[in-house]
């Protein structure tokens, strides 16, 4: 009996098409590689065509021998941050490979003794251009200049001084007080307008003849006065404008540091000094030593040696 083709299964074969099979899309990050390393080959084909001879040579002895100049010292394209001149830092900076071991510095000297002479000397310069603006002030104000002859402007080895000093008929000060006369306010405020536009401190002293008050020496005596003529004349340069910080000593000296010695009872020998004080005179007096000069005898003027007035002191 003849088979019945009617009742075969009939057997459908579907195929499934992929992207590629199973590679997939791996061939564009090759690409993507490859396309890199080319980039880099030409970058580095560039920096090697740009590159001076000497310098090609250095970054060979440096992949050959990379260690050299640490260890044995030198110099060569390692001890640098940059491969290239003017491709960064300096390479003459000392940062990169150097020598192991110390490294001497290079040694400086200074003059110690030529630099405070030369300071000292830009100093004294300084206070010779500030005697010049007193002088100008005493010359230019009217009400100064009458008592010009009264007004002494030297440089002495603790700094610029100005003295205020006393005549027969015209004294700085009261009969035997503090008292100030009107002028004498003054002159001791227009002094204040100068020296308060330099930075040196100032000492004040105050000196009297050597007439003794008539109850000695134990009561109220020279000293006393003095001090306080001396103070006095602080008040009115603080009220001529002069900061409080400037005044680093006031003093009361009485007779012991006389204008003319020859003649103790001359009416010159009482006065006010001022002196502008320079570097030095300032170190001594903030630690308080003694040995710093407010005046001395020998710096005074020859100018007292033709004062021969023997007026008795007010």
């Amino acid at each position: 009996m003849a088979s019945d083709d009617s009742q075969r299964p009939i057997i459908i074969r579907r195929v499934k098409k992929g992207g590629g099979g199973h590679h997939g899309g791996a061939w564009k990050i090759a690409y993507a590689d490859f396309v890199t390393a080319m980039m880099a080959f030409f970058l580095l084909m560039w920096l090697l065509g740009s590159t001076a001879r000497g310098d090609l040579q250095g970054i060979a002895e440096y992949f050959q021998t990379p260690l050299h100049v640490a260890m044995g010292g030198g110099v060569g394209s390692g001890d640098s941050s940059h491969v290239l001149k003017a491709g960064g830092k300096d390479l003459t900076r000392l940062e990169g490979q150097v020598k192991q071991g110390e490294i001497e510095a290079p040694k400086r000297t200074v003059n110690l003794k030529a630099a405070q002479q030369e300071l000292a000397r830009i100093e004294k310069q300084k206070l010779s251009e500030l005697k010049g603006r007193l002088e100008s002030v005493i010359e230019t104000i009217p009400a100064l200049q009458q008592f010009k002859s009264q007004l002494l402007i030297d440089i002495t080895a603790d700094g610029l001084r100005i003295q205020i000093v006393d005549e027969q008929n015209r004294p700085m000060f009261a009969i035997g007080s503090a008292t100030l006369q009107s002028y004498t306010r003054d002159i001791l405020r227009e002094i204040a307008k100068v020296l308060n536009d330099v930075p040196n401190r100032i000492a004040i002293s105050g000196h009297t003849d050597a007439h003794p008050y008539s109850g000695g020496e134990r009561g109220y005596s020279n000293w006393e006065l003095s001090a306080d003529r001396a103070n006095a004349s602080r008040r009115e340069l603080m009220a001529g404008g002069m900061d409080e910080t400037k005044i680093a000593r006031v003093v009361g000296l009485a007779s012991s540091v006389l204008f003319d010695p020859d003649n103790p009872h001359n009416p010159s020998n009482r006065r006010i000094s001022i002196i502008v004080m320079n570097k030095q005179a300032e170190a001594a007096a903030s630690r308080g030593a003694t040995s710093v000069n407010i005046e001395k005898a020998g710096d005074l003027s020859a100018e007292a040696s033709d004062v021969k007035d023997k007026d008795a002191r007010p």
